[in-house]
């Protein structure tokens, strides 16, 4: 913060300078951005958000770690804008990517999968892109899309066991919204009880209730700041680990 004082003849005026905020006038905001390595250019299936081989394929495997914007695990899913500043090499898009793990380095917001780092560029230029290691990137959230996904589906999470611990992560999850909780309904105690956010993106529940399972989750985003979204029978009584259920819910 920078403070100046000015005194005239008539009196003294304080002038406070606040610093201005690291973001351009299209509300693009200015970070860097660098790449991991992968074997086939695709995310990595072990990424903290816990999404397992989803992460590494979702949006065509153009995904991201990222450090700030993770937000212990609610930043999970979200989508963004990402695009290079340097205009020999950088296309004018950029590159749009899925949230799916945590890292940081180097003072970057966003490691890249190698397929996303190379859409950052101009035809034909991704080589001496990816030859900086680290660009300047300017970036903004955006809406999340999935041309052939466009209702939210649970998937029960590999490590599950029926019928004593479920563990769900919450996909397809459209617009620019945050998951902030999670319920169950428990019929004998009739009640919600909420589910623990494991790490990530994931949510789980030692015990959880017998038969149907009627789920509900508070969204804030675009739809609105903590808005209930219920699903009756969101989980059949005998649901099976990695398998995704289907709902009717569209958020945008």
């Amino acid at each position: 913060m920078e403070i100046s004082v000015k005194c005239p003849i008539f009196g003294c005026l304080l002038l406070v300078l606040l610093p201005m905020p690291c973001s351009s006038q299209d509300n693009f905001v200015y970070s860097r951005a660098t790449y991991y390595g992968s074997p086939d250019c695709y995310g990595t299936p072990s990424g903290a958000c816990g999404f397992g081989d989803f992460g590494r394929t979702v949006n065509d495997g153009n995904v991201a770690a990222v450090s700030y914007l993770y937000r212990n695990g609610s930043g999970c899913g979200a989508c963004y804008q990402v695009r290079c500043t340097n205009p020999t090499y950088c296309s004018d898009s950029g590159a749009y990517v899925v949230v799916t793990d945590h890292g940081e380095g180097d003072y970057t917001d966003f490691i890249m999968s190698p397929r996303a780092f190379a859409k950052l560029a101009h035809p034909n230029t991704a080589f001496e892109l990816f030859s900086y290691g680290v660009v300047d990137v300017q970036f903004r959230r955006v809406s999340c899309q999935y041309p052939n996904y466009n209702t939210v589906k649970f998937k029960v999470h590999e490590h599950s066991r029926y019928p004593d611990y479920l563990a769900i992560i919450i996909i397809y999850v459209g617009g620019q919204n945050d998951i902030t909780v999670v319920e169950l309904w428990q019929e004998d105690c009739n009640e919600w009880k909420g589910m623990r956010r494991s790490h990530g993106a994931v949510w789980d529940m030692a015990n959880p209730p017998k038969g149907d399972i009627k789920l509900r989750f508070q969204v804030s985003g675009s739809v609105g700041y903590g808005r209930w979204v219920m699903v009756t029978n969101a989980l059949p009584s005998y649901w099976k680990a990695g398998i995704a259920y289907d709902t009717n819910i569209h958020l945008y």
